[in-house]
């Protein structure tokens, strides 16, 4: 049997990366096994030597014009990963690429929705330079808010020459930055890298986060996110979904195969809601009490008696104050937190639609079956079926 050599030029340290590989392992163990070089880590993307591998396809993420020119000069098959702005003015043959993309614009509405249901009115955006999704986050944060009528402060992103600085130099000007904002105010980092370096610049300006300023990634890497200070909140990306599609388009091409479809859009799922958005922007401490409380205890039977006695208020002032404040009746809100966490179970984890119901605060499996369908449009074991690409 022909053996099939793919090398993968991935950065295996974020979890985005990490993604990606669980998602091309999950093609390859239902295919044909293929043969992988690869380095692991975040180390310098080193191409192997073409005259002794003999490799068959490459995917690979453009790290500069070097190593795309390498790339390329190999007339492998490739599916090429966060190509770099500054490369898309290089005459290289891009026209011939298959290319992985994250719909950076539906990351960057669902941060901002999320800090919008938590009453925000000031927004910020932090970056990177010269990278396409962090401008597309960016610019997709920026229209969403401003067509609703908030404007939003972008950091200015200090740079020398055509590079940014190191983070040990950077870090005294994002500190000053963030005081400088006016307070309370929701702030999205083009991903979980740039969220954990904004919270270190809330320690050193001594800023509260979350409730001087809620911090929000994107890609949901859970080590990195878990052991920020204070836990980062961020975007959950369906990388996963994305590493498989992506090892099987390669998987066409090196049959010889030129499919139409060149672009596979890694899409967003759900926020993983951590403490560092984990708040309301507003005065009423005692509904950002009830809120909280709503959102830690998805699991129980929640009832207004129980919410209002925990916030020390009567039944009737926490459900007028509540709908006052944040537009909806609490009942609604305790139903879609459910429905959420019950997702979220859905995509992540293995257990039955029985065992999701309790452990989502659901009384009855068709109950839950029923505030599902109408919430989403179909039933949990069809979304299920979806999200994994069955």
């Amino acid at each position: 049997m022909k053996r099939i050599r793919v090398a993968l030029m991935i950065d295996t340290a974020s979890g985005h990366g990490r993604g990606l590989l669980r998602g091309i392992a999950n093609y390859v163990r239902l295919h044909d096994p293929w043969e992988f070089f690869f380095n692991p880590g975040d180390c310098d993307q080193v191409l192997p030597k073409m005259g002794e591998w003999d490799g068959h396809g490459i995917i690979a993420r453009f790290s500069d014009e070097k190593i795309a020119r390498e790339i390329l000069k190999t007339g492998l098959p490739v599916i090429a990963l966060d190509i770099p702005e500054s490369m898309k003015d290089i005459e290289l043959e891009f026209d011939n690429l298959y290319e992985v993309q994250n719909n950076s614009h539906v990351a960057a509405v669902l941060a901002a929705d999320h800090f919008l249901d938590r009453q925000f009115t000031r927004f910020a955006y932090v970056g990177y330079y010269g990278q396409i999704w962090s401008r597309l986050r960016q610019e997709s944060f920026q229209q969403n808010l401003e067509e609703k009528g908030f404007a939003v402060h972008v950091y200015p992103i200090p740079v020398r020459g055509r590079k940014r600085l190191r983070w040990e130099l950077e870090q005294t000007n994002l500190e000053q930055w963030l005081k400088s904002l006016p307070k309370p105010i929701g702030l999205l980092a083009c991903n979980d890298q740039r969220g954990r370096e904004v919270l270190e610049a809330c320690q050193g300006a001594e800023i509260s986060v979350p409730y001087e300023v809620a911090v929000m990634g994107i890609d949901n890497d859970e080590i990195l996110c878990d052991l920020s200070n204070p836990s980062l909140s961020s975007v959950v990306m369906n990388t996963e979904q994305g590493g498989y599609q992506a090892a099987k388009l390669l998987g066409k091409l090196m049959c010889g195969g030129r499919p139409e479809r060149r672009v596979i859009v890694v899409e967003p799922l759900r926020i993983e809601l951590r403490r560092s958005t984990d708040v309301a922007a507003i005065d009423d401490r005692d509904m950002a009490s009830a809120m909280q409380y709503i959102h830690q205890n998805l699991g129980n039977q929640m009832t207004i008696d129980v919410i209002a006695e925990y916030v020390s208020l009567s039944k009737r002032t926490l459900q007028i104050r509540f709908k006052n404040i944040f537009g909806r009746t609490i009942s609604s809100e305790v139903r879609t937190a459910k429905l959420n966490h019950a997702r979220k179970l859905l995509q992540e984890t293995e257990l039955s639609i029985p065992e999701i119901t309790e452990l989502a605060g659901f009384g009855t499996t068709s109950y839950l079956t029923q505030c599902f369908r109408q919430q989403f449009g179909m039933t949990p074991s069809k979304y299920r079926r979806n999200i994994r690409g069955g």
